[in-house]
């Protein structure tokens, strides 16, 4: 449970943040997928060195180098029109056509890659060809008895299984990523939403704040100007009234901006109840808070925010419900019931709670789900 929302930023930036941290993440990732996966061009090096000599073998080397920088290419390709997509992978289809007399089974470990590119781009409809690739990989081999039997081929065995295994992966990859990306989009939409509605709550709050004291205190102000020649001693009783109402004014107004800012239960059950609904989670939430005490709300809306983050995060729930109580919060889901792992946000939540005089109690559920239980001294 590693979410730590005090460092992200809130109100409009938080899109542009999202949005950058998705793009940064997704290319780091791209980065790593490129330089582990070439490392299996070995494997077709060793055959490409067993089963040719002379000018095949350097031919055959020279096609592994040219597909290495096409199948680079052709991750940017993914997101590009679907007829550029497919122009490239046809080139690298028929490059590892070639390499074949030269290496033989092992040359069928660069349909690898080629699965690794369609299913990242198609999804589900590459399936069809990622089977043709798998036969392909099983029934050439056997075919063509030239082909002995060497270290490029002890892969290529396993090649037919490779295949529909990496394909199952990526796809579970991009969907999880896609996911993702959606939820980031659907936090940032939402915590745009909130801010606006924010913003109007508080310009309500200040003009009832401020449209009546204002007009007090300029009507006071303006008596105590008239009675200063008549009623001096009523024109000071006056201006000391304009003094402590513009006092009690100027702390309502400290009062209403910090509550802008501040994180309350209230409010993080009305963001909790949208985002919830925004990925398809099944809220039962409380519609009062006047049975929690005033002094703990401020910490119950903390429990709510980490808790529905990491249901969201990590839970992979359909379903939660959240209970309060006068010192006490429940949040429970029917997730997989596995916590994720430590991080800062459980962690600083067990801090605030430990300072408040109260435990947190999480862990799995039966049947299944997970349970995040918070207790403060005092009636439950």
């Amino acid at each position: 449970m590693d979410v730590n929302a005090d460092a992200r930023p809130s109100g409009p930036y938080q899109v542009r943040w999202d949005a950058s941290r998705y793009r940064w993440t997704a290319g780091w990732r791209l980065v790593a997928t490129r330089a582990v996966a070439l490392v299996y061009l070995l494997y077709v090096v060793g055959a490409i060195r067993q089963n040719a000599h002379g000018v095949a073998a350097v031919l055959g080397y020279v096609g592994l180098v040219a597909f290495a920088a096409g199948w680079l290419l052709i991750l940017h390709a993914i997101f590009f029109p679907l007829a550029r997509f497919w122009s490239l992978w046809g080139l690298l289809a028929a490059l590892m056509v070639l390499e074949l007399p030269v290496a033989h089974a092992g040359g069928f470990v660069l349909a690898v890659f080629l699965t690794i590119s369609i299913v990242a781009r198609l999804g589900a409809r590459s399936f069809p060809v990622v089977a043709v690739l798998a036969l392909a990989s099983l029934l050439v081999p056997p075919a063509i008895p030239s082909w002995k039997t060497s270290i490029g081929t002890a892969f290529g065995d396993v090649t037919p299984v490779a295949i529909p295994v990496v394909a199952l992966a990526i796809f579970a990859i991009m969907r999880i990523l896609q996911n993702n990306h959606a939820l980031a989009q659907a936090q940032a939409e939402l915590a745009s939403l909130a801010a606006e509605n924010e913003r109007f709550r508080i310009a309500r709050d200040l003009h009832d704040l401020l449209g009546h004291s204002l007009t007090t205190i300029t009507v006071k102000a303006g008596l105590a100007a008239r009675l200063g020649d008549t009623d001096p001693a009523r024109a000071r009783q006056e201006i000391a009234e304009v003094e402590t109402l513009a006092r009690q004014t100027l702390g309502d107004v400290r009062a209403a901006v910090a509550n802008y800012r501040d994180v309350t239960l209230a409010g993080e059950l009305a963001t909790g109840r949208q985002l919830l609904r925004a990925v398809g989670i099944t809220a039962d939430l409380p519609r009062a808070v006047d049975m929690v005490d005033p002094a703990h709300q401020e910490l119950f809306g903390w429990v709510v925010r980490e808790g529905l983050t990491n249901i969201v995060r990590h839970a992979h729930a359909s379903s939660c419900a959240i209970r309060l109580s006068a010192s006490g919060v429940e949040i429970t889901d029917d997730g997989v019931g596995g916590a994720a792992p430590p991080g800062n946000g459980l962690s600083g939540l067990r801090e605030r709670v430990a300072a408040a005089g109260g435990v947190v109690d999480a862990g799995p559920v039966e049947p299944r789900g997970w349970r995040l239980r918070v207790q403060l001294a005092g009636p439950a």
